[in-house]
């Protein structure tokens, strides 16, 4: 479904990624594992079309998308949920839906979409007419699913959706992704809790100082004697 070869991108003079190649089967979740600074969310926003590689081609479905501005990426099927769930704090949860459904290839079916997404997410239906801004850090993160959904992806690049929930939020928000790819959803997850990223994908890659290290089923990486005693403390 997505093909990365051999991509390098530079923010200025310093090399973010090096010659990373990986592979995301239509149908899969695919881990990017890694510590801080080691080009994850590089590497999600290259995809997404919010940087342009100095080298090296992206395929989707066998087209190079590889510098295509990111409202065209969308267009083509790629959704993401950015790190920080980056919503519309003064719009309503209503109008930061409605956003997302703004793409051409998601107009026609928006009231269809929106009604999933609120039987996914019922907390959104309870609070609508609410500013995005005033809900807790879990609700924001629904909503920016939510918002992607709408969207109409065909894969979604999850970028922390973790980051500052509590524990019991973090397993929801795992158990949307993991019940998203039960429905066929193709998932691209960079996640700072790398036991749970492994544990439910089917494909994963460590990526140390913007190079891929380590690639394999996501259960082969976590019996990993490397991988354990780097991010598992084990």
């Amino acid at each position: 479904m997505l093909e990365v070869d051999a991509l390098d991108v530079f923010h200025g003079d310093a090399q973010a990624l090096d010659q990373v190649s990986l592979a995301v089967p239509d149908g899969a979740i695919v881990a990017i594992v890694g510590a801080n600074g080691a080009g994850k969310t590089t590497l999600i926003r290259t995809i997404a079309g919010m940087h342009a590689p100095r080298s090296g081609r992206i395929l989707w479905r066998g087209q190079d998308i590889a510098g295509l501005p990111s409202h065209r990426i969308c267009e083509l099927g790629i959704g993401q949920v950015a790190e920080g769930r980056q919503v519309f704090p003064s719009l309503s949860v209503a109008e930061n839906l409605e956003m997302g459904a703004m793409l051409a290839r998601a107009r026609r079916s928006r009231d269809a979409t929106r009604a999933r997404v609120l039987d996914m997410f019922p907390r959104l239906g309870e609070r609508l007419r609410q500013p995005a801004g005033t809900l807790s850090g879990g609700e924001q993160q629904m909503l920016a699913i939510g918002r992607c959904l709408m969207g109409r992806p065909e894969m979604i690049l999850f970028d922390e959706p973790s980051l500052g929930l509590a524990p019991t939020i973090v397993r929801q928000v795992i158990d949307t992704i993991v019940a998203l790819n039960g429905q066929g959803m193709t998932c691209v997850l960079v996640e700072q809790n790398v036991a749970i990223s492994l544990a439910i994908s089917t494909q994963a890659y460590v990526l140390e100082n913007g190079r891929i290290t380590l690639s394999g089923t996501g259960d082969a990486l976590l019996a990993d004697d490397r991988v354990r005693a780097a991010y598992l403390g084990m």
